[in-house]
């Protein structure tokens, strides 16, 4: 009887963390890897959640988008607040990883910047350090940890300290911009 009850309250609660990934906009391989339910009962519940069917296709599987400028910048302040967050705070990971999207989200709305790192690109950055496929570097000028790669040299410069000929120059108002 115990087992059954505790089944149940496992299975609501595994709904509720799917709910709030998906409202989140986590897609289906995300809620897959991190809930146990099965992919019939994930995708009725995105269909209720979200009100439409889940996105199609594989997700992106290359570090080279987290490497560009602007997207570096938000997926560096994002992956600071995430191992910030680890060292302090006594949560499962994906509890940790809803609390620092959150607060990235909050940052750069309080920055008036689009927010470019969706969560299911926030969870994928999380993989690729796990796996030792990316890490942080500290930029020799400002000293702030930055996303690169694994065997970045000692010398490294962020692309906030020497960006690119044409960064910050969109147009969009809600783009990153360099004064």
């Amino acid at each position: 009887m115990a087992t059954a009850t505790k089944s149940v309250l496992n299975e609501s609660r595994q709904i509720e963390r799917a709910a709030m990934l998906i409202e989140m906009g986590a897609r289906m391989q995300v809620l897959e890897s991190e809930t146990t339910l099965s992919y019939e009962r994930l995708i009725r519940l995105y269909k209720e959640v979200a009100g439409r069917s889940p996105s199609k296709g594989q997700l992106p599987f290359s570090t080279d988008w987290f490497l560009t400028w602007q997207e570096n910048i938000h997926s560096s302040l994002f992956l600071n607040i995430y191992q910030y967050l680890s060292k302090g705070v006594d949560l499962d990971a994906v509890e940790l990883l809803t609390k620092a999207y959150r607060l990235y989200n909050e940052q750069v709305q309080a920055a008036e910047i689009e927010p470019l790192l969706s969560f299911t690109r926030a969870w994928r950055l999380v993989k690729f350090v796990d796996a030792g496929m990316l890490t942080r570097t500290q930029c020799s000028q400002c000293k702030g940890q930055f996303v690169s790669e694994l065997y970045e040299n000692r010398h490294y410069t962020c692309g906030l300290c020497n960006p690119p000929a044409r960064a910050g120059k969109s147009k969009s108002k809600k783009a990153l911009k360099l004064h």
